[in-house]
């Protein structure tokens, strides 16, 4: 049975740690908790652990490259472990869903999500399965300060329960595949 892989989109450090940007890696972290990680290895530009779920192997993986640069440790990983781009699910912030609403789709553009957009680049492909991560925005405030701003204290309830949704979108596609996942999730 083929790995598959689970790559939450973030910032190293603890200054990003709970932006909006940071999501993907939020959202990992939770999986990890699942899984009962209890270590990561720095390896391939990454925060990564190796587990068994449900009968299938998965790679959890943080890029540590910075949010523009992760394509660099996602191809590593991929060509490493001989990962197709189908077996692997990108968890990213999206600035055009509400927050907290998640969206999953198998392929596509980025969207204008750079970290997804350095993946598909080096990848060559847009058929990457993604869970994207509702964030809203603000016209008031410049995107690239809106993304690594802290989410509205009105809004932590949304983001912890989108973060659940998202870690239990994530976990089906695993132990189903990622159609279901997109059938169950997408309806909410």
């Amino acid at each position: 049975m083929p790995i598959k892989m689970i790559v939450g989109l973030g910032n190293p450090g603890k200054r990003y740690e709970t932006t909006r940007h940071n999501i993907g890696f939020l959202v990992v972290d939770e999986i990890f908790k699942a899984c009962e990680v209890k270590n990561t290895q720095d390896k391939f530009k990454a925060s990564l652990a190796q587990v068994t779920y449900k009968g299938h192997s998965l790679l959890l993986v943080k890029p540590q490259t910075y949010m523009n640069l992760s394509g660099e440790a996602v191809v590593s990983i991929a060509n490493y472990f001989k990962i197709p781009a189908s077996e692997i699910i990108v968890i990213c912030d999206d600035l055009d869903l509400p927050v907290g609403k998640i969206r999953l789709r198998e392929r596509g553009s980025s969207g204008g999500q750079k970290g997804l957009q350095n993946i598909i680049q080096m990848m060559s492909t847009q058929d990457i399965p993604r869970i994207r991560f509702g964030i809203g925005k603000n016209p008031l405030i410049e995107t690239s300060d809106y993304v690594l701003g802290q989410f509205e204290k009105e809004s932590i309830d949304r983001v912890k329960e989108g973060i659940i949704q998202a870690k239990e979108a994530a976990l089906l596609s695993v132990e189903k595949d990622f159609v279901s996942a997109m059938n169950q999730f997408n309806k909410r």
